[in-house]
This record gives structure tokens, C-alpha cells and sequence, in this order.
């Protein structure tokens, strides 16, 4: 049987994707969906997983548009700060697909990195876990982290800048 998470992560999915249907079938279990009005809505599932689908829906009532234009009006003071750090000598760590951003390895061990921690090429940054499949995040460069831009758990979008390294 799907998790509501797996659920939630198709719909989103398909939400930013540009397919108008879509169609997962897993022993025994169907999920079907289709865009309306530009939202992927779930319309017709197996019995096994109706109720964990209609959870799922019940939590993805809000229009995307309206939640996007919420977060971009709405300027916290930690976003302020970022927008006044000088950007243009900076490498941006990003995102290679959507998904759930973690710092540490575990919830019981330290992040793998902090501000001001000096990285390698090779150094592990984070991990994005993307249905169950935790992906380890390389530095790409080698330098010192100025910032990171995303929290503990956040879900991140594919290209979106995770963090800002001072290469050496």
C-alpha cells in the first residue's frame, strides 16, 4: 500500500510537471490523476488506498498558485539578510531534484556541514531524499559555506540553490 508521502510526492510531481494524466499501478494498488485547472487532483484510486488518497487530497486543497504567491509576498528577515549578501563571486550548491533536504545523516548525528565550514569537491554537503532514495549532495567546488539557504527537512525544488560556497 502507498504512504500518504509517497502519495503527496506523485501529486506534486505530476503538479510540476507537464503531463495532463497520470497512471501508477504497484501490486494491486491504482492511483490515477489528472490535472484540473492546472492542479493534479487524484480521480480514481484501488480500494487499498482510497482512504490514505483521500487524506492526501483533504491536505492538498489549497491551490498552488495561491501558496507561491503567499511565500514570495511575504519576506521574512533571514531573506532580507540573503538578498544583501554580494551573490556574484559565490557558487550556488543546487538542488538536482525535488525533494526533502536533510543536513545530517541522521536525526541523532551532526549536519555535515555548518556556515563557515571549509568543503572540498568532494565533500557531502546534505542529502535530498526523493521517494525513499537519499541522495548525497557534493560541494562541486572547494571553498567555504557562506550560507545554508534551506532548513532542516524543507522540501526543495529541483534547481533550487541550497547553498552558497566561497571558493577558494
Amino acid at each position: 500500500m502507498l504512504k500518504v508521502q509517497e502519495i503527496r510526492e506523485l501529486i506534486k510531481l505530476v503538479d510540476q510537471s507537464n503531463i495532463e494524466e497520470f497512471v501508477y499501478e504497484h501490486e494491486g494498488s491504482k492511483v490515477e490523476m489528472k490535472k484540473k485547472a492546472g492542479i493534479a487532483v487524484p480521480v480514481a484510486v484501488s480500494p487499498s488506498v482510497q482512504p490514505v488518497v483521500q487524506e492526501v487530497v483533504h491536505m492538498e486543497q489549497k491551490p498552488v498558485q495561491t501558496a507561491a504567491l503567499q511565500t514570495e509576498t511575504k519576506q521574512e528577515p533571514a531573506a532580507a539578510e540573503a538578498e544583501q549578501i554580494d551573490t556574484s563571486n559565490l557558487h550556488q550548491v543546487v538542488s538536482p531534484m525535488v525533494g526533502t533536504f536533510y543536513q545530517s545523516p541522521s536525526p541523532e548525528t551532526d549536519a555535515y556541514v555548518k556556515q563557515g565550514s571549509k568543503v572540498t569537491k568532494d565533500s557531502i554537503l546534505c542529502i535530498v531524499e526523493a521517494m525513499k532514495l537519499f541522495n548525497e549532495i557534493e560541494a562541486e567546488v572547494e571553498g567555504e559555506i557562506v550560507e545554508i539557504l534551506v532548513k532542516d527537512g524543507q522540501l526543495v525544488e529541483y534547481g533550487q540553490p541550497l547553498f552558497l560556497v566561497k571558493p577558494e
